[in-house]
């Protein structure tokens, strides 16, 4: 049976995915090739930090508590099908390009992850209005209370 989290989880899921796949397309950025030095640019840096910080962010708001472990799967899935998409000769590789080695796109995804991870922490803590698992009404005296007393 569907509940309504399974429902949120899923289109905070999509929607984390699909900032990642479609803010990748507008920057025209792949961090799966390389080029030399000129790979690291600025729209290599929003591609890796501030994208999947801002997606991570939105998989948050959408999911509510608990998001924050739900943001690391879309970067995760958009850099794996990427990858995926350049080894099967779907995207061609470009002249002058390398498809980048292994062990340094698997660093280039943790950075993204984390980044998504932060956005998703920042995102739980704005949906909260304050970090930590206790609810809100337990946290903070109401004014009724302490004028009861």
């Amino acid at each position: 049976m569907i509940t309504q989290r399974h429902k949120d989880g899923m289109l905070a899921l999509f929607l984390g995915f699909t900032i990642n796949f479609f803010g990748d397309r507008l920057l025209g950025v792949h961090i799966e090739l390389f080029h030399g030095l000129s790979t690291f640019s600025f729209l290599w840096f929003l591609d890796v930090f501030v994208l999947p910080f801002f997606a991570g962010f939105c998989v948050a708001l959408v999911f509510g508590l608990g998001g924050k472990w739900m943001c690391y799967f879309p970067p995760l899935a958009v850099r794996l099908l990427s990858y995926y998409l350049f080894t099967i000769d779907y995207w061609t590789v470009p002249e002058g390009h390398h498809l980048m080695p292994m062990g340094w796109w698997g660093f280039f995804v943790i950075l993204a992850i984390e980044a998504s991870a932060f956005g998703g922490i920042l995102g739980e803590v704005y949906v909260k209005s304050t970090y930590g698992r206790r609810p809100r009404e337990l946290l903070y005296k109401s004014k009724q209370s302490s004028d009861e007393k």
